[in-house]
């Protein structure tokens, strides 16, 4: 007869993710862009410590903007945050919304009456 192993059930690596109202918010502020011709494609990153969506303007550059969530900077800095394409902060808060705000701004066109 063989050895049966137990499966260790208590040191299962735990990664973070997006809650499906969050990607649902992120991946329609990525499709107006795209309509406007902004990004071409994006990544996403679940590790243990933050998830990562990036965007790119062309597949083989560096990302033009990662929205990041890290659950460990929850109380003091904020869940959320916007890094621009050399890695600096942009945004940092509490509420997607307001972090994605300077990306919506990009998207506002001026209409003449």
């Amino acid at each position: 007869m063989g050895i049966v192993t137990p499966f260790p059930v208590g040191t299962a690596t735990k990664q973070i993710g997006f809650e499906r109202a969050e990607l649902m918010r992120i991946l329609d502020l990525y499709g107006r862009m795209v309509a406007a011709g902004h990004w071409r494609d994006y990544a996403i990153d679940f590790g243990r410590d933050m998830a990562i969506f990036s965007a790119f303007r062309r597949t083989a550059e560096r990302p033009e903007v990662r929205i990041e969530k890290c659950p460990a900077l929850r109380n003091r800095q904020g869940l959320w945050r916007l890094a621009g394409e050399n890695g600096a902060t942009l945004k940092r808060g509490h509420d997607l919304s307001a972090v994605l705000a300077p990306i919506e701004r990009r998207l506002m066109k001026l209409v003449e009456p």
